[in-house]
């Protein structure tokens, strides 16, 4: 049993779905065409021998009052041919048979008919080379019984015919079915073959750009395989983005690592021929070579954090935003003396605490305070500040530097994106890719706006609870 299953099972894997498919509605709408045609025969015989049992008992009735006045009959003529109904009545005791031959057959049922320990019954048998079908019956009144008999053979042609033409239209509906088989797979297949299609061209040529024609209509009213079209066509979608995001990741690497790649070069190759240089020389070669590893390392370490897509959940634990707030902006004074840090720290914030890796989130705020401190003029002030505001816990960063420019809010998150005002300054443009990255590793939504009064104002909000 258990091989004839994994034959089923290996035949139907090595199969097309459209074959399987086709061959499922097939058999499913010919079993049903089948099972009708069946059906109806066994109504149409038995509603024909119905009839002529109807017919028997009919002719029963009509020769019951004649018969009640004569003795027992062995039959007519009309039992010769059976032309016409072949009637004749027997008593319950053989001694009083008639002397003449019984047309009909008699037996120990027909007499316990006749005697009455038996109801009237139906019988087939063959008179005269004919088949018959049989009525016997008890006279009212007397010890006889009465037999009625019909050719049947009219019924068994009649049987005969509606089984072929039964025959003939379940053999249609097979074919019918067949073709409905084929037209279902093909019609309802073909979101999946245009999918297949899709797919393998993309694995073929490697461009996401493929999508699936999709058939008109208002997204609510359609299909299942039409909502998957428009699922994969999604994730293609996503997936085009993802490349190009790669893409533009390593030229983006590529260039900013270049030019201090290049006077890593060009100081290392001045150092190799140190003899030829003054002590001041080779101090500024030096210092020159000290600062641009620092800056390759820094820019290398930077490309490794935002390579990361989440936080290792071992971990992850409780924080106290404030605290770590406090700790960030210690170091930012040491980094940045000449500007003026100020923070200010809500009584219902004071307390709070959100789940998130420590390392990581001050990492999120020195970049932030970093930023800040780079663009705000010498003796600028720099404000945190930590809210509670409907259940969600908001860290607030504002500078008074020039502020963030229409053009530029849009792309501010942007990996390397430098604006116009940024590009003297010191930086790789990594920075808030880096900080937008790490919110949402811990959920949070990390904004930019434009602050009242001139500045940029950035909003880390956590979720609430």
């Amino acid at each position: 049993m258990s091989g004839r299953r994994g034959l089923g099972a290996r035949w139907r894997r090595h199969r097309p779905l459209r074959t399987r498919l086709a061959i499922a509605t097939s058999a499913a709408v010919a079993v049903v065409a089948v099972g009708i045609c069946v059906a109806a025969f066994f109504i149409t015989k038995h509603q024909m021998t119905r009839q002529l049992d109807f017919n028997l008992a009919q002719t029963a009735n009509q020769y019951t009052q004649q018969y009640l006045k004569d003795g027992p009959s062995a039959g007519d003529t009309g039992c010769r041919y059976l032309a016409v109904p072949c009637v004749q009545s027997a008593p319950a005791d053989p001694s009083k048979d008639p002397r003449s031959p019984y047309a009909l057959p008699v037996d120990d049922d027909t007499r316990a008919v006749a005697a009455g320990r038996r109801t009237a019954y139906y019988k087939k048998l063959t008179v005269a080379g004919w088949p018959v079908r049989m009525y016997t019956t008890k006279l009212p009144g007397k010890h006889q019984a009465l037999q009625v008999a019909l050719r049947s053979d009219v019924v068994q042609r009649g049987v005969q015919k509606a089984a072929l033409a039964l025959a003939g239209v379940g053999g249609t509906g097979v074919l019918l079915a067949a073709g409905l088989g084929y037209w279902v797979s093909r019609t309802g297949l073909a979101p999946v073959a245009r999918l297949t299609a899709t797919a393998e061209r993309i694995a073929a040529t490697r461009d996401a750009r493929h999508r699936i024609e999709l058939p008109p209509g208002p997204p609510g009213r359609q299909d299942e395989i039409t909502r998957l079209a428009a699922s994969f066509n999604t994730m293609l979608g996503e997936l085009e983005q993802s490349v190009a995001a790669q893409r533009r990741l390593v030229a983006d690497a590529s260039h900013e690592l270049r030019t201090p790649l290049t006077a890593l070069r060009t100081n290392a190759e001045l150092l190799a021929r140190s003899d030829r240089l003054t002590d001041t020389q080779r101090d500024r070669a030096s210092g020159a070579l000290g600062r641009q590893l620092r800056e390759v390392t820094t820019l290398v370490n930077d490309l490794i954090e935002l390579a990361r897509d989440e936080e290792p959940q071992p971990l992850v634990e409780q924080v106290r935003p404030a605290v770590l707030l406090e700790h960030a902006v210690e170091a930012a004074r040491g980094h940045w003396p000449e500007i003026g840090f100020t923070v200010r720290t809500d009584e219902a914030a004071a307390g709070a605490t959100v789940p998130g890796v420590p390392a990581r989130l001050s990492r999120l705020l020195s970049n932030l305070l970093d930023n800040a401190a780079k663009f705000s003029p010498p003796g600028g002030p720099v404000e945190t500040a930590l809210t509670v505001s409907a259940g969600a816990l908001e860290l607030t960063v504002r500078d008074h530097g020039p502020g963030i420019s229409a053009e530029d809010l849009p792309h501010v998150f942007d990996r390397f994106y430098r604006a116009e005002a940024a590009r003297a300054l010191p930086g790789s443009g990594l920075g808030l890719a880096m900080a937008r990255q790490i919110a949402r590793a811990h959920h949070a939504e990390l904004t930019a706006a434009q602050a009242p009064g001139g500045g940029a104002v950035f909003r880390l909000r956590f979720p609430a609870g």
